[in-house]
């Protein structure tokens, strides 16, 4: 269950999950009738409504309704209409020939996916594009957690266009009060990054934008692509934030690696491992400490801040491995289909990405907060 920071001792909304289902030698995630909701980001003019357009436009098997969260030129195409009557904004739903259903909302999209949900059964994807200025963080944790909308759809990704050409400006921009920077966030919350527009720089200055970006995220997958032309089976079904990616990230976590300030001097990723068996009390400790009280702090006494948080994690009296994941003060733990094997080393894997953060003291406080509650049990 998804668990949102309490406010004056108020206990936390919590919603259901359904349980899952093993189907076949492979495991995949039984959603029922669920409809999938990627959200499509990036700093403007990096091509992520080209990228829509191609996905509207190209002729494919699947049936994907595109809602597209912005005004401006050339926005997904002059297909997708919205007219003002008397002040309130009425949309227009298009069906294309090639099964998608496109619309234009001006609301943060809440409004456009209770709408569409009445077209049910028409299609099978969501694809949700932001502003370039917006923080796909707080979209995100509007479907994870909106008790309403989860009977419904579930969140499958994030997915984060950059700009070949500009992403290394677009990523070292200044902002004022120590604030980050909108393309740094977008590509710190991403589970998919799409460089863009390849043809336009050479070989040289892809590998230090690829470094940079990996510097933030060391979790991420990139693409790198021309005029947005992606196979969708890259794009879709990434199952992010749902209890499937447990099968694979065990062996994804092994990888990361602790990143170093690359350009931006704050945000980071830090990995860290520690063997044994955890309490989910524990856990909920940690996490709250961390998320919600912002009481872990680095060496210069600064709060870290963490923008987004995933792991595997060995729980006290549980077969299973469980994945945490977390999105700003939003984080959930839930049970994977992977059972732990009798020799298996129970370890807890955890990845997080943020300013501030210090891997040996995060380290330390997780000891120090798993000790502590086996003392006093």
């Amino acid at each position: 269950m998804a668990q949102a920071p309490m406010e004056e001792e108020e206990c936390p909304e919590l919603v259901p999950i359904e349980d899952q289902e093993i189907l076949g030698e492979e495991a995949e995630l039984s959603h029922g009738t669920k409809i999938p909701v990627t959200i499509i980001t990036g700093y403007l003019g990096a091509g992520k409504t080209t990228l829509l357009n191609y996905i509207l436009t190209e002729q494919h098997s699947k049936r994907i309704a595109v809602i597209l969260n912005e005004f401006g030129e050339g926005s997904a195409l002059e297909k997708s209409l919205a007219i003002s009557q008397g002040g309130e904004l009425y949309e227009e739903w298009l069906e294309l020939r090639n099964g998608c259903l496109c619309c234009s909302v001006k609301d943060n999209g809440l409004k456009a996916i209770e709408n569409l949900m009445q077209k049910k059964g028409k299609f099978d994807y969501i694809l949700l594009e932001t502003t370039g200025l917006a923080d796909p963080g707080a979209v995100a944790s509007m479907f994870w957690v909106d008790a309403e909308l989860g009977s419904d759809i579930y969140l499958d990704g994030i997915v984060s266009v950059v700009d070949a050409k500009y992403g290394l400006q677009h990523l070292t921009e200044e902002k004022p009060d120590g604030l980050i920077n909108e393309a740094t966030r977008q590509v710190a919350l991403a589970d998919l990054i799409i460089i863009n527009k390849t043809d336009l720089i050479s070989q040289e200055e892809l590998n230090k934008l690829r470094t940079a970006v990996r510097s933030i995220n060391g979790l991420v997958k990139i693409l790198e692509t021309q005029r947005s032309r992606v196979d969708l089976c890259e794009v879709l079904d990434l199952h992010a934030f749902d209890s499937l990616s447990g099968i694979s990230l065990q062996k994804k976590l092994q990888h990361v690696q602790t990143t170093h300030p690359h350009l931006d001097k704050s945000i980071v990723t830090i990995t860290f491992e520690i063997l044994g068996n955890i309490t989910e009390e524990t856990l909920n400790e940690f996490i709250q400490n961390l998320l919600w009280e912002r009481s872990v702090k680095d060496k210069a006494g600064r709060p870290m801040e963490v923008i987004r948080l995933k792991g595997l994690v060995s729980i006290k009296d549980k077969s299973h491995q469980v994945i945490v994941q977390g999105v700003h003060e939003l984080y959930d733990l839930e049970d994977t289909m992977v059972s732990w094997k009798e020799d298996d080393e129970r370890t807890n894997r955890l990845v997080l990405i943020g300013r501030n953060l210090d891997k040996d003291i995060l380290k330390q406080v997780f000891i120090a907060t798993m000790i502590e509650k086996q003392e006093n049990s």
